[in-house]
């Protein structure tokens, strides 16, 4: 597999936990319907103020397109400061430290 790994963060004044979970419910699920999508974490950081993603995609151009329409998106909701990477997955050694991919 040659998944690719997209990484975002970024301020992030709450809601938090269940009620993050609560409020962004039917984002997740439009998320899930991303074509090429094969997993999404969400993180968050209260004390640090800051909320984001790691995702698993199955190939750069969704996740590269996927970049770009989440930055827009967050960009168009007045967020400023945001860190967006893609990354290749070194699958083999990922395999060794039990990654689910």
């Amino acid at each position: 597999m040659s998944a690719v790994l997209f990484q975002v963060d970024f301020p992030y004044g709450g809601p938090w936990g269940a009620e993050m979970a609560g409020a962004f419910d039917g984002l997740a699920r439009d998320i899930a319907a991303e074509d090429g999508l094969l997993w999404k974490i969400w993180t968050e950081n209260r004390a640090g103020g800051r909320a984001g993603g790691v995702y698993l995609f199955r190939d750069a151009a969704s996740a590269e397109r996927y970049r770009d329409k989440h930055v827009a998106r967050l960009t168009g909701f007045g967020i400023t400061g945001i860190v967006a990477h893609v990354f290749a997955v070194n699958g083999p050694l990922s395999a060794v430290t039990r990654a689910p991919l």
